[in-house]
């Protein structure tokens, strides 16, 4: 069985990711885009992402992206510069083998070393994947979005989960 790994996403990882999103955009509730990003924006994420100093991740199991993960600022707003919210997705083909929670672990130190000290999960679909793999980390509920979205001609929820980074 191969070894898992996170590491830092690189520019080349950007056509791995656009796979790995274009999925869930195109056949999930986890994200509520209907039209994925190609492999540019990727790329310009990756860069604008390592020249923030903020967090974006992958899990490679030796043959390239098979998940990634990154950590945001929440708002643009400055008030808001020590809080940041997650995002992750999984190949299809990968989950359920704790790559999500790999990824979330490193994710959270990351995000602390970038400076960050809460942590926002904006679940969207109120997908239980996601809900559970945030819970396990220590992540609990603190709001719910209902019906705010529409796809696949389904109502959404959107549902908000936090940590705290500090530590005391």
């Amino acid at each position: 069985m191969p070894i898992l790994t996170v590491r830092d996403a690189v520019p080349e990882d950007a056509t791995a990711i656009a796979a790995i999103y274009a999925h869930h955009v195109l056949h999930g509730t986890a994200t509520f885009d209907l039209d994925p990003p190609d492999v540019g924006f990727w790329r310009d994420k990756i860069a604008d992402m390592a020249a923030r100093g903020w967090p974006f991740v992958v899990a490679d199991e030796g043959a390239g992206a098979i998940g990634y993960a990154y950590a945001a600022q929440f708002r643009d707003r400055p008030a808001y510069r020590e809080a940041c919210e997650d995002s992750i997705y999984i190949a299809s083909d990968a989950m359920g083998r704790g790559v999500g929670r790999a990824l979330l672990a490193a994710l959270l130190e990351g995000a602390a070393a970038a400076g960050f000290r809460e942590m926002i999960a904006v679940i969207g679909g109120a997908e239980p994947a996601s809900v559970a793999v945030h819970a396990r980390l220590g992540f609990v509920e603190t709001g719910r979005l209902r019906d705010v979205g529409i796809k696949f001609g389904r109502r959404l929820d959107t549902l908000y989960m936090q940590r705290s980074l500090k530590v005391e």
